[in-house]
């Protein structure tokens, strides 16, 4: 299928400027394949969210997203619950969302080519996942909201201008280890209340978060339900001695660590600012609920 309308919207600043020539790469690609393509790069983030809102209220035929999961998340908001596909060629940080679709990371010439061969193609259906709460705007997210000692890292990181790249995170969660103690919760799973003492607390679509940390390795994009991952309080040392496991998942095995499953969250804690694909969302309380099949996706 050739001749679509396509808006690209790129992130310039995608990992810190190191994927400037994406951008560019990919509306190359899609006009050489004889689509019609808008593309958007403005010089803020609220400035190429505000360009992407117009272009997508004139219904194009897909948006392609270029950058880490902040591009995710932008795309998402925008396409949710409408007809309109979400591609992705990721050129960020993270890249969660893209890995746990497995668009490929790091190689710019095959993740376009997932994503013209997808185009010709009925798109991929997977659910997302629709927040309320706490007077901040309704918003969407497809991978993972962070709610505990991970958002709290996402904060403080994001109020640093330096160091730039993974290392700002990595400073930043060394100085929140340093101060860090349990947050109590209050959850409700389908009507189901479940009190409760955490470090880390995540609520999931997708398998990882921060650039490959399995936080739930069995959640499924489209089984239309949430994953809810709950770590008990932790002490430093403890703490240092199961974050590693993370990487590969098998953290879940510890039994400090619970994870079960529901379609429907609300979440209360003070003090604790939730985010979600690396985007802030807002301070708890939260309500969060999975809408499945609500994201089209051009993926495999």
């Amino acid at each position: 299928m050739t001749g679509l309308r396509v808006v690209v919207a790129i992130n310039p600043s995608a990992s810190f400027g190191k994927g400037r020539s994406v951008g560019p790469a990919v509306v190359q690609a899609l006009r050489g394949a004889g689509h019609r393509v808008t593309a958007l790069s403005e010089p803020t983030f609220a400035d190429l969210r505000r360009e992407a809102e117009k272009a997508i209220a004139l219904a194009p035929d897909a948006l392609v997203v270029v950058g880490g999961d902040g591009m995710v998340s932008l795309g998402t908001n925008l396409v949710a619950a409408t007809a309109i596909p979400l591609g992705i060629v990721p050129s960020g940080t993270g890249n969660d969302v893209s890995r746990g679709l497995k668009i490929p990371i790091g190689e710019t010439d095959a993740a376009i080519d997932v994503l013209l061969v997808a185009l010709g193609r009925e798109p991929r259906v997977i659910d997302a996942v629709l927040v309320r709460g706490s007077g901040e705007p309704d918003c969407w997210f497809a991978g993972v909201l962070s709610a505990g000692f991970d958002a709290l890292v996402n904060e403080r990181a994001n109020l640093w201008r330096w160091p730039r790249g993974k290392s700002r995170y990595n400073l930043a969660l060394l100085r929140e280890l340093a101060t860090l103690r349990p947050t109590t919760y209050r959850l409700v799973l389908d009507g189901v209340e479940w009190n409760t003492a955490g470090t880390l607390v995540s609520i999931a679509n997708n398998t990882s978060f921060g650039g490959g940390m399995l936080i739930t390795p069995d959640a499924l994009l489209d089984d239309g339900l949430l994953d809810v991952c709950v770590v008990e309080p932790l002490s430093r040392t403890a703490f240092l001695g199961i974050f590693p496991r993370v990487f590969k998942g098998t953290h879940v095995s510890d039994p400090r660590v619970s994870i079960r499953r529901a379609q429907r969250v609300t979440i209360e804690a003070d003090g604790v600012v939730a985010y979600a694909d690396g985007e802030r969302v807002g301070p708890l309380p939260l309500e969060i609920e999975v809408v499945p099949g609500a994201l089209r996706i051009l993926a495999p």
